[in-house]
This record gives C-alpha cells, structure tokens and sequence, in this order.
C-alpha cells in the first residue's frame, strides 16, 4: 500500500499567484475609503464640541503646573486639586464680568435718575483749561454753551439714543455668551488634569507616528510654547488689568469698573492699557489738583509700561525658539483666528520653525556626508 506524499504547506502558498498591482492598489483604496469614511463622521459627531475642547486642552497645558503643585502640597489628592483650581479659574473669569455689569447698572441708572430729574448738569470748567492760552477761552465758551444747552442737546440726541441702547444690549448679550462657553471650556479643563499624563503619552506617540522620530519633541515644544504664551500675554495682562482697577478704584475714578475690564481686554489682544491709561491722565490732570494728579500719574505710568519689561522674560524662558517668532504667531493668530488664535498662532508657528531648522540641518548633514 502506497502512500501519497505530504504537500508542504509553504510550497503552496509559494505556488500561489501574487495578487496583481490593481487588486493591491484597489484593496487599499477601499481601505482607505472606509478610514475616511470614519474619520469624517468622527469628526461630524465631534465638530460642534471643537472649540470646547480645544479651549480646555490650551487650559489644561497652562494650569498643569499649578494643578501639579497643588497636588503635591495637598499629599497626592489629585481631584481635590482639580477642584480647587477649576474653582479659582470659574472665579477669576465671572468676578470681572459681574464687577462690569454692576458698574454699568449703577451708571446707567445715576443717568436715568439725572434725566427724569432734570439735574444731568455737567461739572464746572476747570480753572486750568480755561486759563490755557491762545484755547481757554474758546474751551471756556464752548463749555458754557454746552452746559446751558444741555436740555436741547438731550432732546436733540434721545431718538439715536434708543438704538444705541439696543446695540449696548447686544453687546452684554454676546459678552454673557462668551462667558457661559468659558465657563464650559474650564468646567471640561477641569476633567482633564487627572487623565492629563496618559493623554499626553498618547499624543507624543500619535505625534511620533506621524514626524518620527522627533514627534515627541515638538509635543513638548507645543506644550511649553502654551505655557509660556499664557504667562506672558494673559498673565501679563491679568496684572495690568489688575493693578489699573485698584489704582482707578483707590481714586475714585468713575466707570473704574468698565475701564478696568477695557483695559484687560485691551492688554490681552496686544494693543495694551494706553488707550485707556492716558485719557484717564489727562482726565486727572484737568479735574483735580496738582498733587493727586501727579500721585496718579506716577502709578500709572508704570503700570502701562511693565508689560514690555515682563512679556519678553516670561515668553521667552525655556524656549529656543527666537522671540520674534512667537511674537508674530502671537499677533498674528490673533488677527486671523481671534482669541484662540492667540495661543493657536505660535505653537504653529513655533513648531514650523522647528521643522524647518530641522529640514535644513538634515540636507546639511547629507551634504556633508556626500562630500
């Protein structure tokens, strides 16, 4: 009896017809097709939770170091010190808006009351710009012009008062609309800090897949870009608009509240507190006496100015990246992408630049190689 041979299992599969070229590149086509097909319902589902989450990640990258640091003083309890500085952040962003609101009410309602009383009356001419030679008397006239003829003028202005006031509307509405998707992107930052480690693993080894073998790299220049950015424009903005509310406040300066926030708002789009810092002087100057104008202006002056010494130092540490790139992502991601294009604006720009040195390191190198 005869037995038939064994066939080899790997002879077969050898004697197999390779599959062609265009079944290959249909195979991967198709799977190619259904990846995208994917992602671009995962990104339909995610789309209209982006900006939520991309605010909380910037947060995140920025607080960490304090999240961390309170961790550490609180023996290890990471979600109490989650809390606590999720706490702290809802609070420094709803305190300013609610001083804002309360300032506007009391000044709209000190002009309502002037009005159905009939006491709006503007305040005598100082004696300084009426004494002002070649203008003063010209000021002085037109200032007691203005004053007798205030109830004319009120008549005049009142009907183009109403759509301005429609306008004011709507301008608290979309403020208490940016104030609620704060207060959402910092609630969701807030979740983020215990799981933050293990996300940015997952990031650095997504990033290494993608520019291996620095991937990780630019992760960590991403992050201390992020961080250098929020302590060197919010941080340094948050001090001026601080300090200009306490000395506005200390003075009794009216609509201290309002020029306060203007001020930080103005620190943090890069334009700075002058616009409001040195009308406010001049304001000082003409209405009260020499001595407390020249105190006023004595504090202020540094305040406006201190954003050019500490903006470079805090911007700048830990980073070799030159200066002047961060500035213009800085500037620049504002004007293109507002707000968030401020942070956005140079970590794209920073890893750019990183990427470019690095390409023109490598064609360096192999030229040298070749030679």
């Amino acid at each position: 009896m005869t037995t038939e041979p064994r066939s080899d299992p790997s002879a077969e599969e050898a004697r197999k017809p390779e599959p062609s070229v265009d079944a290959r590149v249909i195979d991967i086509a198709i799977r190619l097709g259904v990846l995208g097909l994917f992602a671009y319902f995962s990104l339909q589902l995610i789309a209209p939770f982006f900006l939520f989450l991309l605010w909380a990640v910037v947060l995140t990258v920025a607080l960490y170091p304090v999240y961390a640091w309170l961790a550490e003083k609180l023996g290890g309890r990471k979600v109490l010190s989650a809390v606590l500085v999720t706490l702290v952040c809802l609070a420094i962003v709803i305190g300013p808006v609610a001083v804002l609101v309360v300032s506007l009410a009391e000044t709209l309602q000190g002009w309502l009351h002037g009005l159905s009383a009939g006491a709006l009356k503007l305040p005598p001419l100082p004696d300084r710009l009426a004494g002002l030679p070649l203008v003063g008397d010209k000021i002085a006239a037109a200032w007691s012009h203005a004053a007798t003829g205030l109830a004319d003028v009120i008549t005049k202005v009142g009907p183009m008062l109403v759509p301005a006031g429609g306008r004011i509307l709507s301008m608290l509405a979309a403020l208490s609309g940016s104030v609620l998707f704060f207060i959402v992107s910092i609630i969701l930052s807030g979740c983020l800090f215990v799981p933050g480690p293990s996300l940015a693993k997952g990031a650095k080894r997504f990033a290494d897949r993608i520019i291996a073998p620095r991937g990780a790299e630019f992760v960590d220049l991403a992050g201390a870009t992020i961080r250098n950015v929020s302590r060197g424009v919010i941080g340094v903005a948050v001090i001026q608009g601080l300090l200009t509310g306490i000395l506005l406040i200390a003075f009794s300066v009216p609509l201290a509240g309002v020029l306060a926030f203007a001020a930080l708002f103005l620190c943090i789009i890069q334009i700075g507190p002058a616009l409001v810092i040195i009308p406010t002087i001049i304001w000082a100057w003409s209405s009260w006496e020499v001595m407390p104008a020249l105190l006023f202006t004595v504090l202020m002056v540094p305040v406006m100015l201190v954003d050019n010494v500490l903006r470079p130092i805090l911007m700048s540490r830990g980073l070799d990246v030159p200066m002047l790139v961060i500035l213009i992502g800085v500037l620049g991601g504002t004007i293109a992408y507002g707000l968030i294009g401020l942070f956005l604006g140079p970590v794209v720009l920073a890893v750019f630049y990183e990427l470019v040195i690095a390409w023109v390191k490598v064609g360096e190198e192999t030229k040298d190689n070749a030679s």
